[in-house]
């Protein structure tokens, strides 16, 4: 296949070449911020999480789109990142569940890419610089530089307005009823959720007296873009929520549920963004193999109440958070991770049964 030669340019200058892909869009180019995800397979699901909402997702292995896509695979109604960088992008979809080409799909969605890229040396650099803005495309050079000169990051965005539902919906029919405040949530998390509870899911916007009106037995938050401490409506609300109900918080729900528990967050370099990290369970001493994605990270000591409970071993960066008293706890990583790791799908089970008994249980 003959394709366009195009650049992709950091905010620091640094510069790469590759070739155009998936969608073309008419201004030649694409903005975002640059990060790295080194996920082995998943890529639809990584291509779909909403969380990713104002970003460039590239991938560190070198070989995407082997297996097609599927509906069956898709996190979202559409993708929400900006484009995606690759290496080798696959022609041949060789799977029997596939319905065809990442590239299609891509073009569906209108979702730029650039192939042929040296992703180790794209990889290395974020690594050492942090996270950064840019831009691709087949543009000129002139006008790729220019629009990656003046490219902004996620740091004092509130992208969970633009990825939330804007109505209310329900799936589900169990004993129990969850709440879920959809900051970006997941079509896994809805399902994983759903399999255990009559869910009902809300608006980011949606206020602690409306949520009252539900009559839920517990609340869920979910995870979703951007910049937690960009968001203090929906941390007030939690803060008049948090105690009155069980509440289970993953990834910006965790975050947010930390500054409601008087804590702060903080942007970390690159961020954690793969389905192969390490968390250590301080409660029991298990090690778990999760599924992350994010760029913040709750401040170390900065809660005013409750306890850590889980920390990244690769970097020690707080991966869990609880407060008994107030019958609250969360995660920064994913347990319902889409393919895997399944390691923490038992925090599901800890919701309902903190719901059931009204205990948070550590083990």
């Amino acid at each position: 296949m003959r394709r366009e030669p195009a650049t992709l340019v950091l905010g620091d200058g640094t510069t790469f070449e590759g070739y155009a892909a998936g969608f073309l869009p008419e201004s030649g180019l694409v903005t975002g911020e640059f990060v790295f995800n080194t996920a082995l397979s998943g890529y639809q699901e990584v291509i779909t999480d909403p969380s990713y909402a104002g970003q460039i997702v590239a991938f560190t292995y070198p070989h995407i789109g082997n297996y097609g896509v599927s509906a069956l695979d898709e996190e979202a109604v559409h993708p929400w990142c900006h484009g995606v960088v690759v290496r080798d992008l696959s022609d041949v979809a060789s799977s029997w569940r596939s319905i065809g080409s990442l590239e299609g799909f891509l073009r569906h969605h209108e979702i730029p890419a650039i192939v042929g890229v040296d992703t180790r040396r794209l990889t290395r650099h974020l690594r050492d610089h942090g996270a950064l803005a840019g831009a691709f495309g087949h543009a000129s050079f002139d006008e790729v530089n220019n629009a990656a000169r003046a490219a902004k990051g996620t740091d004092g965005q509130d992208l969970v307005s633009d990825v939330s539902t804007k109505a209310l919906y329900r799936q589900g029919d169990g004993p129990l009823h969850v709440v879920a405040i959809d900051y970006g949530i997941k079509r896994t998390m809805v399902n994983q959720l759903a399999q255990r509870f009559r869910l009902t899911v809300v608006p980011s916007s949606t206020s602690a007296d409306e949520v009252r009106s539900l009559g839920p037995d517990g609340l869920f938050l979910s995870n979703g873009p951007g910049d937690p401490a960009a968001l203090g409506a929906n941390v007030a609300t939690l803060s008049d929520l948090l105690g009155t109900m069980p509440i289970f918080g993953i990834c910006l729900g965790h975050q947010l549920l930390a500054h409601a528990l008087g804590g702060g967050t903080y942007k970390l370099p690159f961020g954690h963004h793969g389905s192969n990290h390490p968390v250590k369970d301080l409660a029991t001493g298990r090690i778990e193999i999760t599924a992350q994605n994010h760029n913040y990270a709750v401040g170390a000591d900065s809660l005013q109440r409750g306890v850590i409970s889980h920390v990244n071993l690769n970097d020690g960066v707080i991966e869990g958070i609880s407060s008994p008293q107030d019958r609250c706890f969360s995660v920064q990583y994913h347990p319902e991770a889409g393919p895997g790791p399944h390691d923490a799908r038992y925090l599901f089970e800890r919701f309902e049964s903190l719901l059931r008994d009204g205990v948070l249980e550590s083990a």
